[in-house]
């Protein structure tokens, strides 16, 4: 289903894929050659998405963009990037051949380096920046720049990091006496304006994300 937003129709080049029940919403541009599965959702929520060529976005996972009157968070995949099924892509950029895997998550302005891997169920909170080449351990935790990365047995450091890059803010600019779901949802009553469209097919002879030199090709390291 292909959906304009906010007077904005997805860009999608005629040689991808887009499964008959995943979503594209608003302004979203996608490459050549990438695939869309099935039940996938792809939205520009205040901030464009913009995807590369040759991409995997596997099933039931959901990429956004997000952004209000104050901050933006443009997601940017770059090319040959793979997002396994029910992976959370938030607001961050996927360099060179990154791998997302299963159930992972990357939060708000977080960057994952060419040929780095999330593996899965881990997560990688907002504004971490994982090296090219390195390895998110199963459910592990990273945060931070230059990031360091951890178990879940290490409940209480997580919080502590936490708490000291408040999320509410970082994300959304909202102070504590603010209600996060009350600012969000007036952004959302936006989608009452939705239509289903075709999607624009036209693209100019460059590719929609900078074609990178890709990296010589190396053993990933694993961060702990």
């Amino acid at each position: 289903m292909i959906i304009e937003h906010r007077g904005k129709t997805p860009r999608i080049h005629p040689t991808a894929y887009i499964a008959p029940n995943a979503v594209v919403s608003g302004d979203v541009t996608i490459g050549e050659g990438t695939q869309v599965l099935f039940g996938a959702v792809i939205t520009s929520e205040g901030a464009p998405v913009t995807i590369g060529k040759h991409c995997v976005i596997m099933e039931n996972a959901v990429i956004r963009g997000s952004g209000g009157k104050r901050k933006k968070f443009p997601t940017t995949l770059g090319d040959y990037v793979l997002v396994g099924p029910h992976a959370s892509i938030n607001g961050c950029k996927l360099e060179f051949r990154a791998f997302i895997g299963t159930g992972a998550v990357v939060y708000n302005g977080s960057v994952i380096g060419a040929n780095a891997a999330v593996t899965v169920g881990a997560i990688v909170h907002i504004g971490t920046r994982i090296p090219p080449e390195t390895v998110v351990p199963l459910k592990h935790i990273a945060i931070g720049d230059p990031c360091r990365v951890y178990s879940p047995s290490q409940a209480d450091a997580i919080l502590d990091e936490l708490i000291q890059r408040n999320f509410k803010d970082y994300v959304f600019g909202l102070g504590d006496e603010q209600i996060m779901a009350e600012h969000y949802s007036r952004s959302l009553a936006a989608h009452r304006d939705d239509r289903e469209t075709d999607p624009v097919t036209e693209f100019e002879n460059t590719a929609p994300v900078p074609t990178v030199t890709p990296p010589k090709r190396r053993g990933r390291k694993t961060e702990h």
